[in-house]
């Protein structure tokens, strides 16, 4: 996750410091999204043994590692760089051990980790998770919506057409919307939602497992308009419920659509392209359809 974090203060974690060294290869290693007792004792085995670790800021992975008495060599590897440096990270795999963590939570989550396992996997390289913390899927447990099926959508681009275009594309899904957004940005981000999709059930959170950590959970246009102005400090994630039920098609509905896809279709074709748009049975829809186009 591409946000910058403070680590908090609660909990600690004790590291064993005398485990040999990890067999080479490529281990993705989550790293806590606020509070730092969420650092599994795994993960700090795995960073106090590997022989370096690929990181998406220095400066943040740094603290971490002061926090668990830990010392490693660091490679920066992040969006402007990852085509350049991941070649040479490949090759130190075959050799030792390498940690991939990100700023916050797990890596791979809207980050460019994923070409990299790919190339580790392609070069014959041995991959290993240590599973951990995650902001859109503690997101998804605060905002008290659907779980069954849900889409992450990452950031949204910031300017206002492609923002609106990636909308309109999910707008139809059926499953609970996961986004992240930063502060500044988040009252637009709100009101592009309300506009593409509709006045939903959502949720704005922040500062997960933190001290202040907040879910707002109310309509997509009240939480448009209470961050309207200005938007809140620390990492948000936005959940968006997925939409209501389609109304239901009546006949009349149907032969208005049928009479409509006809001026330009074949039968069968008109009869598929109301089928594909309503859920109607498609042999009951071209039935209807040839004796419509009679009266046409």
């Amino acid at each position: 996750m591409h946000l910058m974090i403070q680590y908090s203060d609660d909990g600690a974690t004790d590291v064993p410091t005398s485990e040999a060294p990890l067999p080479p290869g490529l281990y993705i290693v989550a790293t806590p999204i606020g509070n730092l007792g969420d650092l599994s004792p795994r993960a700090a085995s795995v960073l106090s043994r590997a022989g370096s670790i690929a990181v998406e800021d220095s400066r943040v992975t740094a603290k971490l590692l002061q926090r668990i008495g830990v010392k490693r060599s660091m490679t920066p590897y992040h969006d402007h760089n990852a085509d350049k440096v991941r070649p040479g990270l490949i090759a130190k795999m075959a050799s030792q051990a390498v940690a991939l963590v990100s700023d916050a939570g797990t890596p791979l989550i809207s980050d460019p980790g994923y070409k990299l396992v790919r190339d580790a996997r392609a070069a014959g390289i041995a991959v290993t998770t240590i599973p951990g913390p995650c902001a859109a899927i503690a997101a998804l447990t605060l905002a008290g919506l659907p779980t069954d099926r849900f889409l992450f959508l990452g950031f949204l681009p910031a300017k206002e057409k492609a923002r609106a275009e990636s909308i309109a594309e999910v707008a139809a899904v059926r499953a609970t919307l996961i986004l992240y957004e930063s502060g500044p940005r988040l009252g637009a981000t709100l009101r592009a939602l309300v506009t593409g999709l509709g006045d939903r059930d959502a949720a704005v959170v922040r500062e997960i497992s933190k001290t202040y950590e907040e879910a707002v959970t109310t309509s997509l246009s009240e939480l448009a308009e209470r961050y309207a102005n200005a938007g809140p400090k620390g990492e948000i994630v936005i959940v968006v419920g997925p939409p209501g039920e389609a109304p239901v098609t009546t006949q009349a509905d149907a032969d208005a659509l049928l009479r409509e896809a006809l001026k330009n279709l074949p039968t069968a074709k008109a009869a598929g392209a109301v089928a594909k748009a309503t859920g109607l049975d498609r042999r009951e829809l071209y039935a209807r359809a040839m004796a419509l186009k009679d009266d046409l």
